[in-house]
């Protein structure tokens, strides 16, 4: 037996508040951003000492908003602290989503738990699903398009959050009184460049932070930067205020960032050809939220998402290659169809998933008996009645048809003496029939997206 032990280190450092050791890499931490699917696409969470970049381009919607309020709401339930770079902070934090077991609805009432929102994608009730899935697949596993929510609401790492509650008053004053929540303000008289005086605080409060020994996590959101408040910034101070963002956690390794652009500034038109893509070199990870409400066709052709996930940056802080690639379920563990990922927002949370088509390429409900049209026509095609014309089909009602047509035909000889007709007249079971010919037409219950 050999005398040889390998060294290991008899004392680890401490896990920070609301953190756990990234699985890629167990020299770092990662927090969670309060979406459980958005932390598995990131490889579990955001890398502490790492920024975030959420690009909504559509100006008829907030998701992209409602992901930093996620990363607020997640700061304040399991207690880090908190900075919101904006102007008008406390505007911001009244829209804030919060547990629905500490929290309460508008009328007053409890709210109900998170978990009763997984009604609100179904279809139907369990008795619906019996009669519409074949018997042998009543055995299987219900297929999963994105990560289960956890049913502790009480867990520090990554709570349930829900959409129709709100961030209790008393919370928000005495996370302020103890200096769990920083608001920093925008002052574009003071700053001999653009985001300066932003840029000064975040390092002070660091600073402080480092100073005072304090392993706490801190959370820096900008949710709206270059927005009218922060002045008239062109590209290339959008470019160095990210960077120098960068630079900043690089040097604290307990602080991750969380920025949002205007719906104007997430596009090419904006900064030009490739500016999506050099946004995605100054952050460390950077995903766009493209939803589909410019665009009716792909509402309509995906009734049960609101937006695809394109993603352009993963956070790969210690390592060459991003733990996503290797932990993410929904990127399917470094598959080619990493991008196919789609997101809705419901009533009660949040949640990115797999794109997916409906049962029959579109139709959301199969269907198990005939139509009433299809019986009528059935009934019209048998033998010895008025069969329906073929070319009356394509302008029959809604329902599903089938015409069925017998055509008979008698098969004919070469041509016979007198003498053999008359006995063919005699003995007529001697002649040979063919067998019925049936043409089937099919009529379609509404038009197909590929009939021309």
């Amino acid at each position: 037996m050999s005398s040889f032990k390998r060294r290991t280190t008899t004392k680890q450092a401490p896990t920070p508040v609301g953190a756990r050791i990234s699985p890629g890499a167990t020299s770092s931490f990662i927090t969670s951003t309060g979406i459980p699917s958005l932390d598995d696409i990131l490889g579990g969470g955001l890398p502490l000492s790492c920024s975030l970049l959420t690009l909504a381009p559509d100006a008829h919607s907030a998701y992209g908003e409602v992901v930093q309020k996620y990363f607020v709401a997640q700061g304040l339930g399991c207690g880090q602290k908190v900075c919101i770079v904006d102007e008008d902070v406390d505007g911001f934090l009244a829209e804030c989503m919060w547990t629905p077991s500490s929290a309460t609805s508008g009328s007053g009432s409890a709210s109900v738990p998170v978990a009763d929102d997984e009604d609100d994608g179904r279809a139907g009730g369990e008795d619906d699903a019996k009669i519409k899935i074949a018997w042998r697949y009543e055995q299987m596993k219900q297929f999963q398009t994105t990560v289960p929510a956890s049913n502790q609401s009480n867990e520090d790492y990554c709570r349930v959050f829900d959409l129709t509650s709100r961030i209790p008053d008393d919370i928000i004053k005495s996370a302020k009184n103890s200096g769990q929540l920083i608001s920093i303000p925008i002052r574009t008289g003071e700053d001999t460049r653009p985001g300066s005086s932003v840029l000064d605080a975040l390092e002070k409060i660091l600073a402080t932070q480092e100073q005072e020994g304090q392993s706490v996590p801190v959370r820096i959101c900008i949710p709206y930067l270059g927005s009218a408040g922060w002045g008239d910034l062109l590209q290339q101070d959008i470019c160095y205020l990210l960077l120098c963002m960068r630079n900043m956690l690089r040097r604290n390794p307990t602080a991750c960032a969380s920025v949002a652009l205007p719906s104007q500034m997430c596009t090419d038109a904006w900064g030009g050809p490739g500016w999506v893509q050099k946004l995605g070199w100054l952050v460390d990870a950077s995903i766009t939220l493209a939803a589909f409400t410019a665009d009716p066709s792909l509402t309509a052709m995906f009734p049960s998402h609101h937006g695809m996930v394109h993603i352009h940056t993963l956070p790969a802080p210690t390592t060459l290659l991003p733990p996503s690639d290797k932990f993410s379920a929904l990127r399917g563990l470094s598959s080619s169809g990493e991008n196919n990922l789609a997101f809705k927002c419901m009533r009660k949370r949040m949640v990115f998933e797999t794109l997916h088509l409906d049962l029959e390429g579109g139709v959301g409900e199969r269907r198990t008996t005939p139509s009433t049209n299809a019986n009528a026509l059935g009934e019209a095609a048998i033998p010895g009645q008025n069969p329906v014309p073929q070319s009356g089909l394509a302008s029959s009602g809604a329902g599903a048809a089938v015409a069925v047509e017998l055509e008979s035909s008698t098969r004919h000889g070469p041509e016979l003496s007198p003498v053999d007709k008359a006995e063919a007249d005699v003995t007529p079971a001697a002649t040979k029939k063919v067998k019925a010919k049936k043409k089937v037409g099919f009529v379609s219950d509404r038009p197909d997206l590929y009939d021309f």
